[in-house]
């Protein structure tokens, strides 16, 4: 028992944490920071002012994540972000088929937890910093839930608190609403009209409970929902969650220090959005429906952007500038909101798409005045207009790798975050993060310290593309098909395809291909033919040839109801379909017509369709096309690009192998082994709502088999991971690696590379 008398006024609990890197939010660009630094051996404090992790992700606003994937409805192909974020989605498609927010919570908790280099504290607010001479060196913390003060040290910080609390309070510079179109030459600035800041939104779900249900609504729901809400005729009964992004307020007001006050109208909005659907007679599907859920905070998408030593801008997006020190990338449209909002008479957003990924600068991920403070997530050092795309969460989770990585760095060898943009350390950052599965954009990681380069290479077989069988399966021409195919440079061939012609008709092929060799835009017609079909005709065989470069052609079958074309169940990496047309939650158009002067580009959209949907067209070549080779193991490309970039192997071979050798007397001492796989890196993965066809990737390998010299060191079953780890006999010098392969699907094996280190 306590009992407590009457004393002088009492402090509070404090506790007091030294480590190496502080990260302030524990949304998911700041857990990726804090696995990242953790993993690369730093002692860190996560501080998190919710009880969950996520942020937008959480239970507790339900967001679902998205990058350079863009839901599949652009032309950025093999786009999703790797690394960190990539593990939890693989996970999540695992664990969580049915999208419940309350799992990704568990997934969060686990990947935190799982490392004994990271203390995570919850609940925790950040109130104050300790700033001297533009260095922090230890920042204050409340939590609500166990009455605790804490002060926490550190080498480094990291602010990913959206709101930038850390930034605001360390004196770091930073911005706030959109800036003048003449300041970074961005004809996509807007003006007052449409209003500078981009609003919160708060989300419902509903429940159908199997009988009628009633609903009363409280006093303050929002009242004669169709004079106040012009896009009222847009609510439907079924949609719920973030479906209802466009249910978004506040872009006129502090999105900062009037958050709750914009919460509190978002109230009135959602109860008297249920109020309509279920009182108003419109909606009489809605009568067994019950309101299951509402978000108690929204989920925030502006405040404050710090600025670091570079500011993204308009044109690095849309001409995917390529900057030295590019480390990230992203793909979201640049996606701005009116703000307005709900209120507004105006769509709920505008989106322009790029016509490719784009690289993000590590320049814009430190302050530029605060000498140990890295800026994270939303935060990003990026105008509005730029902010509009890198604002997604797995955009800001691969940033958050980067931060977590480059820390790392600068404590390991004593350095300020500006130090690492001279070219040898910016390299080796480079290698660090591809090496965990981080995608750097045109950076091929061809490594000194990787002993695979080294070593005599044997596979069990190597495949040569060269058909893709019919499985009596087709796909009638209501809209146009394209079979992306590989060519090296000066390849030519000709592609059989077969056909069902129901009335004679003639079929126009299209050759495309994009202007730059990593883009997925077919934007350039090469040639074209015409074939005048019958009922007789079983097939066509389009000839074509690839120019100086080595890319994807793209073999448009253009839209024709009188004709259908043969489907294969070849699955294989780097190999793919695409239909012609727009994506409506990304693109209301198949085609983006870009206003005069606007900045940004016109082109079509070629989209691929989610399986089971979106098989590969069958054709048989009369030549080989491209080769999945042993060299591609160690090309130092990961996922395709401009070409599948992966060694796979025979359709037919049963025991697919890779085996290293280095002579006798050149063996190595290495202490991991690690493989890059094919776990579908164009397939978006959403983390809610989305109910994906696979729970593990059907292109992955699933078995593994590691045998150092004659040893078996580790047998991995049931693999779901796009990165195999092994660790390798410490201090043995290793003279072969045996890897013995399986997909259990039936698919052929394929790896994007191996390294030895």
């Amino acid at each position: 028992m306590i009992i407590e008398g009457a004393s002088e006024p009492r402090e509070l609990k404090t506790e007091s944490l030294t480590v190496d890197l502080v990260v302030v939010g524990g949304g998911l660009s700041g857990v990726c920071a804090a696995i990242a630094a953790a993993r690369n051996g730093m002692k860190v404090v996560l501080l998190q002012d919710r009880p969950v992790l996520g942020g937008n992700a959480s239970s507790e606003v339900r967001l679902w994540i998205l990058g350079a994937t863009s839901h599949g409805g652009n032309n950025n192909r093999w786009a999703r972000e790797g690394g960190i974020i990539n593990e939890l989605l693989l996970e999540n498609q695992f664990r969580n088929p049915g999208g419940n927010p309350v799992i990704f919570d568990s997934i969060l908790q686990d990947w935190v937890t799982r490392e004994s280099n990271l203390k995570v504290i919850l609940n925790s607010s950040v109130f104050h910093a300790d700033t001297v001479d533009n260095h922090i060196q230890s920042v204050h913390a409340f939590n609500s839930q166990n009455s605790t003060m804490y002060q926490v040290s550190g080498k480094f910080f990291v602010d990913s608190s959206g709101d930038g609390v850390l930034t605001h309070l360390s004196g770091a510079a930073y911005r706030m609403g959109a800036e003048e179109a003449e300041e970074f030459n961005e004809p996509m600035a807007p003006g007052d009209d449409y209003g500078k800041l981009l609003g919160h939104s708060l989300y419902f779900y509903s429940k159908d409970v199997g009988k009628p249900v009633d609903y009363v609504a409280p006093d303050f729901a929002l009242k004669d929902i169709p004079s106040l809400i012009p896009r009222y005729k847009s609510f439907n009964a079924t949609d719920q969650g973030c479906s209802l992004w466009w249910i978004e307020w506040g872009g006129r007001l502090d999105t900062i220090h009037e958050s709750e006050d914009i919460k509190t109208e978002l109230q009135k909005v959602v109860y008297g959005v249920w109020n309509y659907i279920k009182n108003s007679g419109e909606f009489p599907e809605a009568a067994n429906l019950a309101l299951e859920w509402v978000g108690t905070i929204p989920g925030k998408r502006e405040s404050r952007r710090a600025e670091g030593d570079y500011i993204l801008r308009q044109r690095d997006i849309v001409e995917q500038v390529e900057h030295d020190d590019n480390v990230a990338h992203g793909g979201w449209s640049i996606d701005l909101h009116p703000a307005d909002g709900v209120y507004g008479a105006q769509g709920g957003c505008n989106q322009y798409h790029a016509k490719g990924v784009f690289g993000i600068p590590y320049r814009c991920m430190y302050s530029r005045n605060i000498s140990n403070l890295f800026i994270n997530g939303r935060l990003l050092s990026a105008s509005h207009v730029a902010f509009g795309s890198t604002r997604v969460m797995a955009t800001s989770a691969a940033i958050g790798q980067v931060i977590g990585t480059a820390a790392s760095v600068c404590v390991e060898n004593g350095l300020a975050p500006r130090d690492l943009l001279e070219p040898h350390r910016l390299n080796h950052l480079k290698q660090r993060l591809s090496s965990a599965g981080h995608y750097v954009p045109k950076f091929n990681a061809l490594e000194r310290e990787n002993y695979a380069t080294k070593a005599d290479i044997k596979v069990s077989s190597e495949l040569s593309l060269q058909s893709s069988p019919h499985n009596g399966e087709w796909k009638k021409l209501q809209d146009s098909y394209a079979q992306l195919i590989p060519l090296y440079a000066n390849q030519k061939t000709v592609m059989t395809v077969p056909v069902k012609v129901s009335s004679p008709t003639e079929l126009r092929v299209e050759i495309r291909k994009s202007e730059k060799a990593e883009n997925h835009t077919p934007e350039v017609l090469v040639e074209w033919h015409s074939f005048l079909l019958t009922e007789d005709d079983s097939e066509v065989s389009i000839p074509f040839s690839q120019g100086e470069e080595a890319q994807y052609m793209f073999v448009c079958f253009m839209q024709n109801e009188f004709v259908q074309i043969g489907l294969s169940d070849l699955l294989l990496t780097g190999l793919m379909s695409v239909k012609q047309g727009g994506l409506a939650k990304v693109s209301t158009t198949a085609r983006q017509e870009a206003p005069e002067g606007l900045g940004v580009d016109s082109f079509d959209f070629w989209v691929p369709e989610r399986r089971p949907e979106g098989k590969n067209i069958a054709f048989e070549m009369t030549t080989p096309l491209f080769k999945y080779s042993k060299q591609n193991l160690i090309s130092g490309a990961t996922r395709p690009t401009s070409m599948p970039n992966a060694w796979a192997a025979d359709i037919d071979d049963i025991s697919p192998t890779i085996t290293l050798d280095w002579p006798e007397g050149e063996g190595v001492l290495a202490n991991n082994l690690t493989l890059f796989l094919d776990c579908d890196y164009d397939h978006p993965l959403e983390s809610v709502q989305y109910l994906h066809n696979d729970r593990v990737m059907p292109h992955l390998v699933h078995q593994c088999e590691v045998v150092c010299d004659d040893s078996v060191i580790t047998n991995v079953k049931d693999n779901r991971q796009g990165v195999i780890s092994v660790s390798l006999p410490a201090g043995r010098v290793i003279n072969r690696l045996s890897i013995k392969l399986t997909n259990s699907q039936g698919h052929p094996v394929s790896v994007l590379g191996i390294r030895v280190q």
